[in-house]
């Protein structure tokens, strides 16, 4: 590429501000979220309608999980019964399963509460509670950056686990069985009093329709 009088081509150069401003959002958006460090506080609502902080859960590991259920990745682990088999495997033992949507208002993936309701009921879905994070809030101080996005944090309220739900980045069922889930061996792990062997991972998906 030649440059003109000091100066970039236009598009070259929106190009550049755009590429600038994406990884400032992206480092500034997980500032806050630092395995190993006190997962960041928050208080959303629900789909039941109550108010839900990551306060009231304090000695009880929290797994949460960004969600659209338009996106294929979400459909790859929810229509395969991927998701729920954790969801039901965790729960079960004490694990709360938060599911977080911060899909924006005329967003792919944003539905008032009784439509989020009724795809989590239409699904057999089984997390804690839905919440509804609308203006990204919450979404932008843990970073989350895909749907699926996952979190895991121990009962001091430490994180110990973030990234993707496994290790095949696609959208294929066919391919779950033979991954490493990432989440269940974290959890694994923790609850048996051992340090998580693979705290950091790539999550991959949809991007959050902040």
């Amino acid at each position: 590429m030649r440059i003109k009088h000091g100066r970039f081509p236009r598009p070259a150069a929106l190009a550049t501000l755009a590429l600038v401003a994406s990884i400032a959002f992206a480092r500034d958006a997980a500032a806050d979220a630092i395995v190993g460090q006190p997962a960041p506080a928050f208080t959303l609502t629900g789909t039941d309608g109550k108010q839900h902080a990551l306060a009231d859960y304090q000695g009880k590991y929290v797994v949460l999980e960004w969600i659209n259920h338009d996106c294929p990745f979400v459909k790859k682990h929810y229509g395969s019964g991927n998701m729920q088999k954790l969801q039901k495997k965790w729960t079960e033992q004490g694990v709360v399963w938060l599911s977080v949507n911060s899909s924006a208002p005329g967003k792919q993936g944003n539905y008032p509460p009784e439509k989020a309701n009724a795809l989590t009921q239409e699904k057999s879905a089984m997390p804690t509670a839905l919440l509804l994070d609308p203006d990204g809030t919450v979404g932008k101080a843990y970073g989350a950056k895909t749907t699926p996005h996952m979190y895991v944090i121990d009962p001091q309220g430490k994180l110990v686990y973030a990234g993707g739900i496994d290790d095949k980045p696609s959208t294929e069922a066919a391919d779950i069985p033979s991954s490493r889930n990432h989440v269940d061996h974290a959890l694994t792990e923790a609850l048996a009093g051992q340090p998580v062997s693979v705290a950091t991972t790539t999550p991959y998906g949809c991007a959050v329709k902040y």
